[in-house]
């Protein structure tokens, strides 16, 4: 009896989680951030903070320290109006370059890539931290996270998740580091461990593909995770592509080309999904834009049975 109580208990709990997970509409036609964020230049990368504020992105616009620089634009509400970008200066930034930020869910943690002295070779993932979250400029000295993540290859487009179904955070990011599946780059995840350690990075065999995969955003549940990647059926160079599952336990879906009205017949990459879960930042050299690479937001809402 108890055995047959134990089991009815866990489907009751499956079967809540399930259920529990929010169902969202399209994302809707993206729109350019404008001139007062993108320059003619090289603009990439982005990440959102948890208030939706603070737009953390790469450029190698002027005004730079190397080659590619972690800039911020902020804005006073979230209907209101981005403010000109402000380079993070030169804690963060070097004379190498710096790039693809991400936040931890607490808002204290940056990781981003960088080829900075000091790594392993080639991009490395560096972290800083900072005491408030609310402080764009009070990111302390960056620290490389060392040999679990980092390789002599290429380690770039870092993504965090939290989930307190999860357990530990874990990082995600892309390499093209040998053993992988194919390609230039495959999807791999590191667990964070409380003392600030990292498990050995395995490999996301779900999220890689013979082809190039790039950047993992996952949203806040850890049920869906938008990527990056040039899979045949990609509409013209990168795409973003979407995978999802039924609880944090399970394995990733096939992903999924996020269609014609995302994607371009351009490069779209860089995604990065906002904590409301329907908000995504992207990056694209799609037709009518700025600069080389401009920065793009598409939006969606939770639908409700």
């Amino acid at each position: 009896m108890a055995r047959f109580r134990n089991t009815l208990i866990t489907v009751i709990l499956f079967a809540l989680l399930v259920s529990a997970a929010p169902t969202y509409s399209h994302w809707a036609q993206p729109v350019n951030l404008g001139a007062v964020v993108n320059s003619d230049s090289m603009d990439f990368g982005p990440a959102i903070s948890k208030d939706g504020l603070s737009l953390y992105f790469n450029s190698n616009r002027p005004g730079g320290f190397g080659a590619q620089d972690i800039w911020v634009s902020q804005r006073a509400g979230l209907e209101g109006p981005w403010g000109p970008p402000m380079n993070l200066g030169q804690v963060i930034n070097s004379a190498n370059g710096e790039a693809v930020p991400a936040f931890s869910s607490d808002g204290h943690w940056m990781f981003f890539q960088s080829d900075r002295p000091g790594g392993f070779g080639g991009n490395d993932i560096w972290v800083s931290y900072r005491e408030h979250i609310k402080d764009d400029f009070g990111w302390q000295q960056p620290v490389n996270v060392g040999a679990a993540v980092n390789t002599p290859f290429l380690e770039q487009g870092a993504g965090y998740f939290q989930n307190e179904d999860a357990g530990s955070p874990l990082l995600f990011f892309n390499s093209n580091r040998p053993g992988g599946i194919g390609g230039l780059n495959d999807i791999y995840v590191s667990q964070i461990f409380p003392d600030g350690s990292l498990s050995p990075a395995s490999l996301v065999s779900e999220l890689s593909s013979p082809a190039d995969d790039n950047r993992a955003s996952v949203r806040f549940d850890g049920l869906e995770v938008v990527l990056v990647s040039d899979s045949p059926g990609s509409l013209g160079g990168f795409d973003l592509w979407v995978a999802t599952r039924e609880t944090v336990f399970d394995p990733w879906s096939t992903p999924t080309n996020l269609g014609p009205l995302v994607n371009s017949l351009s490069s779209d990459q860089n995604p990065n999904i906002a904590a409301d879960g329907e908000t995504l930042y992207f990056a694209s050299n799609r037709h009518g834009g700025v600069g080389q690479l401009d920065l793009y937001v598409t939006t969606r809402t939770k639908q409700h049975p």
